[in-house]
């Protein structure tokens, strides 16, 4: 029965092209669909594992969350140092991790931070040892692949958390590698990680030992803010003074640069932590409290809409793929009735012709099937070449995930659906009259 529905196929190729490439397309942009909103999904649960709350500078939440724990946005500003300790001083509060942002080296972000961040997403070191003072840093996996950069290299870091060659450098304060990160499927994985004191000094901020003290009293902290307008402004000049070794920073600039921190990343002791503390930062500080839960939730529902639409168009697609099959193989049945008819004469029983018209659709959508599945992780791997925010959220376009076998299943019954009626006119054909009509 195949072998004669594969014989019917290639004596109409242009229709069978034609009901593949439909039936292909629709699965691809399934399978696409599929693909980005569960890895999304995944990626921001995994990302935002062991962290109950945001705080930062007033703004958009979804902002902070974004620039905060996946690093894919710029953060709202900046906020004061002795917010770590308004924090830590809370019974409800089991740890908080300060971040520090602003620079970035070749595209990835430089954060000043502590050790107890590897901690939410289990890393651990691959090579070498944890950074211990100002200017060592651990490098994520990433970020040691695609540079090639080894324990001990030495680079210098730029203004801003992306790359652009516009951008001051800061030559006076190198970076040390002293770590390299094993894989961990995560944010981890493409952030270059020093202490917070690396990004003060970076950028010419004056601090004492008792903010040092204030920095690391109770938990480590993890990550550095970025600078405002007039702080980058400042401190380009500052990165000038040295460079040019003419004589000491402008004293009055470096007075107005405060230590601070982008964000802190806080989890709770107890459920009354949830209910109590954010209303309580929101209302009483010049910060915001953001939870991650909410505002992914809240980005995902957004993206969810367009997802939603685009596979309503899919599966519109797919269906009529689905009868487009059914109109060749009804057209193709009323054309070979002398065929079929003769095939009867020579012994083949209904039930064997019957077989022959549906394996002929299940070969189509079989192979329309296979194709959009090809088709639709080529177009996810050209996509992640093209577009760097895929790459930076490490979104692979090889993942199969166990939906594509469903969508796979579904193209093969919209097959056999389409192939029934044509099948079924089996049973009413007049021998006699359809050899009389074919001679």
């Amino acid at each position: 029965m195949i072998r004669v529905a594969l014989a019917y196929l290639r004596d109409r190729p242009l229709m069978s092209a034609l009901n593949i490439l439909l039936l292909s397309l629709a699965v691809a942009m399934l399978v696409m669909l599929l693909s980005v909103s569960t890895q999304l999904g995944d990626r921001f649960e995994r990302d935002a594992r062991g962290v109950d709350l945001v705080v930062g500078a007033k703004g958009s939440p979804l902002q902070l969350i974004l620039s905060s724990i996946y690093q894919m946005d710029t953060p709202t500003g900046n906020i004061p140092l002795d917010s770590i300790a308004l924090l830590r001083r809370d019974p409800s509060v089991r740890q908080v991790i300060p971040l520090a942002l602003g620079d970035n080296f070749r595209g990835f972000r430089i954060v000043g931070t502590e050790p107890a961040y590897l901690g939410l997403q289990d890393a651990k070191l691959a090579q070498g040892r944890m950074f211990a003072k100002a200017q060592e840093v651990v490098i994520g996996a990433r970020v040691a692949e695609e540079l090639g950069m080894t324990l001990g290299q030495r680079f210098v870091g730029s203004h801003g958390l992306t790359e652009d060659e516009n951008a001051g450098h800061h030559d006076h304060t190198p970076f040390t590698t002293v770590g390299i990160l094993a894989p961990t499927g995560s944010v981890m994985d493409r952030l270059i990680l020093s202490n917070v004191e690396s990004a003060w000094e970076v950028h010419g901020i004056e601090h004492d030992h008792h903010d040092e003290e204030e920095l690391h009293e109770g938990q480590h902290a993890h990550e550095h803010g970025p600078m405002s307008a007039d702080q980058h402004e400042a401190a380009e000049h500052h990165d000038a003074d040295h460079d040019a070794h003419d004589g000491p920073a402008n004293l009055t600039e470096r007075e107005q640069l405060k230590p601070e921190i982008t964000a802190l990343l806080v989890s709770y002791r107890s459920a009354f932590g949830a209910v109590r503390i954010p209303s309580m930062i929101n209302r009483q500080t010049n910060m915001q409290a953001a939870v991650p839960a909410v505002e992914t939730a809240r980005l995902l529902s957004l993206l969810g809409v367009g997802i939603d639409g685009a596979r309503a168009f899919a599966w519109l697609l797919a269906a009529t793929g689905g009868l487009s099959i059914f109109v060749a193989l009804l057209a193709a049945a009323s054309a070979r009735e002398g065929d079929l008819a003769l095939l009867r004469v020579m012994g083949a029983s209904r039930a064997q012709i019957f077989g022959t018209i549906m394996a002929e659709g299940l070969v189509i959508s079989a192979i329309g099937g296979l194709a959009g599945l090809l088709l639709g992780h080529g177009a996810l791997a050209l996509a992640r070449k093209s577009f760097e925010q895929l790459r930076d959220f490490g979104f692979d376009p090889f993942t199969l995930l166990p939906g594509e076998a469903v969508i796979l299943f579904a193209v093969l019954v919209i097959g056999l659906v389409a192939s029934l009626i044509p099948a079924l006119r089996v049973f009413r054909l007049d021998l006699a009259d359809s050899l009389t009509r074919s001679s």
